[in-house]
């Protein structure tokens, strides 16, 4: 069993940054893909990144390409979402996700393990 916890949510100026973090804990997270994912109201959840086991390797959504940066640290068991350039369509429930395979998908079904969620909320 994987627990996810995300942190580093909040209120911020369009134009701002934040950094989502998120902890795992129980299953060996260096072999484990990891991805964030977000989730507007009224919206389905979508994919935003992910990152292979390594850290090698990353892949964005279009819509945030060039803007958020993934990156981890398998010694702390922590993925890191860096949010720059804010929009405020961007306001959404971010999780993390985990899956037990090295490679990242884009697609929600693939992850296996789920955080609670982190509230962005970005104003215009």
């Amino acid at each position: 069993q994987v627990q996810l916890v995300e942190s580093g949510g909040g209120l911020v100026q369009a134009g701002g940054s934040l950094r989502l973090s998120c902890t795992a804990s129980g299953r060996t997270f260096s072999s484990s893909a990891m991805g964030w994912f977000r989730q507007a109201p009224g919206k389905e959840r979508e994919f935003v990144g992910y990152i292979a086991w390594s850290g090698g390797i990353t892949y964005y959504a279009d819509s945030v390409k060039g803007r958020f940066t993934i990156s981890r640290d398998n010694a702390k068991n922590t993925m890191y979402l860096q949010m720059n350039s804010l929009r405020p369509e961007d306001t959404a429930v971010y999780y993390c996700a985990a899956r037990t395979a090295i490679w990242g998908t884009t697609r929600t079904r693939d992850y296996d393990y789920w955080g609670q969620g982190t509230q962005v909320t970005v104003s215009s």
